[in-house]
């Protein structure tokens, strides 16, 4: 039995969720509206001859054909010509890809065509392409500051030499710097585990908000079991499913060349790249200035030297 009260909660919240129902019908049917556009607009632009097919006599629009669209992509007229009108039907990934490959889309209309066809697991379309050199311009003159360009995955992409000073683990071999925080040996990474446990955390927080932007890439699904199965302390703080944004916060760096320094990180996104993000490393005293100067007006050899000790003392090998 439900009291008036309650009823009137009831009704309130099925109401609510009646609007917010109503208001994912009205954001899938703009959304709709935006694809049938786009799609109209990318056909309009190819010429038959674009795409091997003849151009004929009888041709009142530019472009092709919907039934062209059709046969290029191997679908079924009706059902694309359904898609173009806006009309709610399912769509693959598959189907897109060949509707994509039809219309000769480029890697960010490629996205674009996702996210109107409201296909939530579709995997994210990197282009794979060298960074641009302004980019490593404006890395270069932030000079003091260590700075570098991240995948989301945390690879470094790119960096200025004051970030190589401060983070040499990080700028050698396999550059990623998750699988170098994780798989190295704790008296060598810059992040110790107890004394940055929280950084690590949101590290991973991280990584699982943009992992959630890629399910389904099998290039993702591959890096993430073989952390999960290369490092406990990982895989304990994978499984927590907790997701986060890096934001700017005081870290506590330790290099073994100068010693720990606290430094201010700042993270910025870097849309024309995709998935890309810049950090950039800011002394937070006085004292850390002093000791990034330092650090900096070493030699290469200088900086190298106490790092090729402590491996040759600690570990028994010789540094790479």
């Amino acid at each position: 039995m439900v009291s008036a009260a309650g009823y009137n909660v009831l009704v309130e919240r099925t109401a609510g969720a009646g609007a917010r129902s109503g208001d994912s019908r009205s954001v899938r049917k703009v959304r709709r509206g935006e694809l049938s556009t786009f799609l109209k607009s990318r056909r309009a632009r190819i010429r038959p001859e674009d795409v091997g097919l003849p151009v004929g006599v009888r041709r009142r629009t530019p472009g092709l054909r919907r039934e062209e669209v059709a046969q290029l992509a191997g679908v079924g007229i009706t059902w694309y010509t359904w898609l173009e009108q806006g009309r709610d039907i399912n769509c693959s990934v598959q189907v897109l890809d060949a509707i994509a490959r039809a219309l000769c889309l480029d890697g960010a209309e490629h996205a674009h065509l996702y996210r109107l066809a409201d296909v939530p697991t579709a995997p994210a379309l990197v282009v794979e392409e060298p960074v641009p050199e302004e980019v490593q311009t404006i890395l270069d003159h932030l000079h003091p500051l260590p700075a570098t360009l991240f995948s989301s995955k945390y690879d470094v992409l790119a960096h200025n030499a004051a970030y190589e000073a401060l983070y040499p683990l990080f700028v050698t071999g396999h550059r990623n710097v998750l699988r170098k925080v994780f798989l190295a040996d704790e008296c060598c990474t810059p992040y110790p585990v107890n004394s940055e446990p929280d950084h690590l955390a949101r590290m991973v927080g991280y990584l699982r908000a943009a992992y959630a932007r890629n399910l389904g890439d099998p290039e993702w699904t591959q890096f993430i079991d073989g952390m999960v199965s290369d490092s406990p302390h990982f895989a304990e703080l994978w499984a927590r499913n907790d997701v986060a944004l890096p934001v700017g916060r005081t870290r506590v760096v330790r290099n073994l060349a100068v010693g720990t320094l606290e430094m201010y990180m700042t993270s910025m996104s870097l849309p024309s790249i995709a998935g890309a993000w810049m950090q950039v490393w800011t002394p937070s005293t006085p004292a850390a200035w002093d000791t990034l100067r330092t650090l900096l007006a070493m030699t290469e050899a200088e900086r190298r030297r106490p790092w090729a000790e402590h491996v040759e003392r600690v570990h028994g090998r010789t540094l790479a």
